[in-house]
């Protein structure tokens, strides 16, 4: 089974007003922190802050008036999910979606409020596609499969067709690869519209299942990652015969790259991404050498991530960065002594965040405590100021080690 460049024209003329034409742009503070000249694709902004709701209503325009009354089904880890419930509603079909339990709350509610019926089955997407099917088979309902199905392909395919009206002269796009629907679509479109165009898949290096297919390797696919939405661990047989020979590389990225990607967007572009809206720019800063004096389109595919994870992030990022460090500091146990110490914080311009004093520290003498205070500083240099002063106030200090 093919997918042609047609097929995919056809799809952005059936969508019609019901998909709108995210902005493609240049994104001005990316390229100053990478050096490399962005374009970034914001699908963020699309209906359900996905693409995914682009192949999802490609499938459900397919249906027959007795298909769509008996109803549909899906597995999805959130943004399919959203995309089939979302287009179902507007157009009155039935929706059930099997999700593994590892969905974030915020997919799994989203679902919900959008009318589908969301059944929590299995650990991996695998068990709950398993699941899915066993629906289909004793419900009579459509099995609208996430990235394993042509007319879905055919959907998601029509970003680039948007990307390259907006922007005729990209060089290289970069495309998250979960089970392979939305780079097989753009690769395709890409292609047939600029043929001199490079292709790049990015996947999480813990997921590593189109490098697998394409190398004959067998690296596993396991383990928890901030890029839930492409943890897949086999890639489609569809889309593996559209990415064969209109994909020119496919790169893994860590899950530090991705966690870096995801405080960028939001702290230089100010936008939400997702981990998988994030693993092309992830690309960017793990692999530089790649995308250097080339125009580079990327594609933030979703923006579903949970409130407190994102926070997670950024928190992390700050520690990562040396903006927000603990102190570990001895000193007598005799009053002032904390009031000392929050007090050249305090001149120096750090915010005091946490405080935790003990006087049952048992490699200290009796007569004395730790402190380990929290602070935030604008930066190393910031920070290392910080710690100069309260040595030479005389206290002990020392810079609790997180775990990276």
């Amino acid at each position: 089974m093919t997918v042609s460049f047609s097929d995919i024209k056809e799809a952005a003329k059936q969508h019609g007003d019901a998909i709108l034409h995210t902005q493609c742009c240049p994104s001005h503070p990316l390229t100053q922190c990478t050096g490399i000249e962005i374009y970034v694709k914001y699908e963020n902004r699309q209906h359900t802050s996905a693409f995914k709701v682009r192949g999802a209503l490609t499938k459900l325009l397919t249906l027959s008036k007795k298909q769509r009354s008996v109803g549909v089904v899906a597995m999805s880890a959130g943004n399919h999910a959203q995309g089939v419930a979302y287009n179902a509603k507007r157009l009155g079909i039935p929706a059930t979606i099997v999700m593994p339990d590892s969905t974030p709350f915020t997919k799994v509610r989203n679902t919900t409020i959008l009318g589908a019926n969301a059944v929590i089955e299995g650990a991996t997407l695998n068990e709950a596609a398993q699941h899915a099917e066993t629906l289909a088979s004793k419900q009579g309902l459509i099995f609208i499969h996430p990235f394993n199905d042509k007319c879905v392909i055919s959907g998601q395919g029509t970003i680039a067709l948007e990307m390259l009206a907006d922007v005729p002269d990209l060089d290289v796009l970069v495309i998250p690869v979960g089970g392979g629907g939305l780079i097989a679509g753009c690769a395709i479109a890409a292609k047939s519209v600029r043929p001199s165009i490079k292709i790049v898949g990015v996947e999480p290096e813990l997921y590593p299942s189109l490098t697998n297919a394409l190398n004959g390797e067998t690296r596993p696919c396991s383990g928890s990652t901030l890029a839930e939405g492409i943890a897949v661990a086999e890639i489609g047989d569809i889309p593996l015969s559209l990415i064969r020979g209109n994909v020119d590389e496919v790169l893994t990225v860590s899950e530090a790259a991705i966690e870096n990607a995801v405080a960028m967007f939001a702290l230089h572009d100010k936008v939400v991404a997702e981990g998988a809206g994030a693993a092309g720019l992830a690309a960017l800063l793990e692999h530089p050498q790649h995308f250097f004096g080339r125009k580079v389109g990327l594609i933030l595919c979703g923006g579903n991530i949970d409130a407190r994870m994102l926070s997670s992030v950024l928190m992390r990022n700050m520690v990562r960065f040396g903006q927000v460090i603990t102190l570990s500091i001895a000193m007598p146990d005799k009053p002032g002594q904390l009031h000392a110490v929050s007090g050249i914080c305090a001149d120096a311009g750090a915010n005091v965040l946490a405080v935790e004093h003990s006087r049952f520290a048992m490699d200290l003498a009796a007569s004395s405590a730790r402190l380990d205070i929290t602070i935030e500083t604008r930066d190393q240099a910031h920070a290392e100021g910080v710690i100069k002063k309260i040595k030479s106030a005389e206290f002990s200090v020392s810079v609790k080690e997180l775990t990276k």
